[in-house]
């Protein structure tokens, strides 16, 4: 199996997340005697340079040609240890990652012994993988430089700036009539009293200038075909036009929806009882002292986290349990600008946790100074809103004041709601895009690849992908441009050669692997007068959910073939037959 191989082991101290749990010394000397292993070390950080060039030195004085690296989880270090291995002169796919970290150290704190045994069966199953690696060879794919992006609210519009400033064309897809979002019907915003009308219009302006920039409203995504570099996309203008695109990448940044309480939900549906953006937009069509339905507004209660970090229960079986992050940034800056107008307005705002977290905490001590009363209820003992001769009726257990049932008759209840996702299933669906458990677009590493999707070459933004504040929005839209420039601009992107292959000598086309397929990247071609399967490399991600399923054992993905993981298995298992 591993004739004539010279595989070099390096295992991890991690400063000590693997080596207090693991003995890593006991772990490199069990493997030093596996077959076609050369050399068998272990360093304090293998990531470090120091111990970086100790194992390139290895390479090149030993003639290795198969490497395996244990130490934290790939998603860290993989391209790190990858790039090493070139700089040593061995194929980056002849490297072996083994987790022992989060899979192993990690997973066992309290059993040395047991850990460092499930340590050596997971090294030894590297070495067999390694001992069975091939070279392999990056897919190049040419690439296109322009990018849709999907949405004209604010991220979507900055990031189509941002692409221009790249010197890269950008189409914009617009769902509504109007580019803007929700924020074009803003009024002052927080934190520097800027008018979200005013930001849009500017952002417009900028757009019409620019001629690498065409927009498209009223406008929807009906088609795409192709992969990373070379989407072809459809797009329906209006009700009968259809436009063809040919972009290299994809910005997703649909935005949000409002969340709309139910009927009774803190009163909701009654006369007086309102959401947030219902009384923004109350209040900006307005000047000098607040009035509603032509009566003054003297008295106004805010409740704070409704839609959000909501509980499980028999009127809530889906609930919301995510913060809104904005809502208490926004409710507290209605709180001064509420001050700033004439007349004698009472303000009270019922919250469970103020969350106007950096700079923004200055606009709640603010709003505080100026006269508003902030007044914290009990999680589990929410307000309660009823109806009262001539106005309404809020009932609160104030925290602050040891629990103290307080009344407050208001002319006005606020109801500040949060952000939810916003539907769209089928382009959704199109796009092949996950969503998280709380039904926002999915990144794939929310620290490491923050805009980043299982789909090469589309990148998601804004709140889209989470609640966020307008500039959290345009960061995330900022950052999905840094990566489409960074794919797009040298004309060519690599692409993972660790994708599935069809035996044509075995293949009948029975069609399970199409089915089983997430990406659609699997078609029928005919092949020396019968119907195959055939991979579309730049659009398979080497998942393998092909690889099970298929009835005659006609597909394999590089990197991971059969004769690999049985061999891994093996090595696992006999590990566990001599302990």
């Amino acid at each position: 199996m591993a004739i004539g191989r010279k595989i070099g082991v390096f295992i991890c101290h991690c400063g000590g997340n693997i080596s207090d749990y693991v003995d890593v010394a006991r772990v490199a000397e069990a493997v030093a005697s596996e077959p076609g292993v050369v050399v068998s070390k272990n360093h304090m950080f293998t990531c470090s340079d120091a111990a970086q060039q100790e194992m390139i030195d290895d390479i090149k004085e030993l003639g290795l040609d198969g490497l395996v690296i244990a130490s934290c989880s790939p998603k860290l270090h993989m391209f790190t240890f990858r790039g090493m291995a070139e700089r040593g002169g061995i194929n980056q796919y002849q490297y072996v990652h083994v987790n022992l970290r989060e899979q192993c150290s990690w997973a066992h704190t309290n059993d040395k012994i047991g850990a460092t045994e499930k340590g050596i069966a997971l090294v030894r199953a590297g070495i067999a993988k390694a001992a069975l690696s091939t070279p392999l060879t990056a897919l190049r794919v040419d690439t296109i430089p322009k990018v849709l992006v999907i949405g004209g609210g604010v991220s979507g519009l900055r990031a189509a700036l941002a692409l221009s400033d790249m010197g890269l064309s950008a189409f914009i897809v617009e769902r509504q009539k109007a580019a803007g979002g929700a924020v074009k019907n803003w009024g002052r915003m927080a934190p520097d009293n800027q008018r979200g009308s005013d930001i849009v219009k500017n952002l417009l302006e900028e757009v019409n200038r620019r001629e690498n920039i065409m927009l498209y409203t009223d406008a929807e995504m009906i088609e795409k075909k192709g992969y990373i570099g070379d989407f072809q996309v459809t797009l329906r203008v209006g009700k009968h036009q259809a436009v063809q695109l040919q972009v290299g990448a994809m910005i997703v940044a649909t935005g949000y929806d409002n969340y709309q309480p139910a009927e009774g939900e803190f009163g909701y549906g009654r006369e007086g009882v309102v959401t947030l953006p219902e009384f923004r937009d109350l209040a900006d069509r307005q000047e000098g002292a607040l009035t509603y339905k032509g009566n003054p507004v003297k008295n106004v209660a805010f409740i704070y986290c409704v839609g959000s970090r909501q509980k499980k229960s028999e009127t809530c079986p889906e609930p919301n349990q995510y913060c809104s992050r904005y809502c208490c940034n926004a409710g507290t800056h209605m709180a001064v600008t509420l001050e700033d107008r004439p007349g004698n307005l009472n303000q009270y705002h019922l919250y469970r946790d103020i969350r106007t977290y950096g700079h923004n905490e200055l606009i709640y001590e603010e709003a505080r100074r100026k006269g508003a009363v902030f007044m914290r209820y009990p999680d589990q003992e929410p307000p309660v809103v009823s109806a009262e001769s001539g106005g309404l009726n809020v009932m609160v257990k104030d925290q602050l004041m040891g629990g103290e049932l307080v009344d407050i008759p208001v002319d006005l209840v606020v109801l500040v709601t949060g952000m939810v996702p916003k539907k769209n299933e089928t382009l959704m669906n199109r796009l092949k895009l996950p969503v998280s458990k709380d039904g926002f677009l999915n990144e794939l590493h929310i620290k490491l690849r923050p805009v980043e999707t299982v789909i090469d070459g589309v990148f998601i933004a804004g709140s889209a992908q989470s609640p966020k504040t307008m500039a959290e929005s345009v960061g995330s839209a900022l950052a999905a441009v840094s990566k489409s420039g960074g794919l797009l601009m040298k004309g060519y992107v690599d692409l993972e050669p660790l994708v599935a292959n069809v035996d044509t000598d075995r293949c009948i086309w029975c069609d399970e692997c199409l089915k089983a397929c997430p990406y659609g990247a699997i078609e029928r071609i005919d092949c020396g007068g019968k119907e195959v399967a055939l991979v579309v490399k730049s659009l398979c991600k080497g998942e393998g959910a092909c690889v099970p399923i298929c009835p005659h054992d006609a597909i394999e993905v590089e990197g991971y073939t059969d004769r690999q993981i049985t061999a891994m298995i093996d090595a696992c298992s006999r590990e566990v037959v001599e302990a």
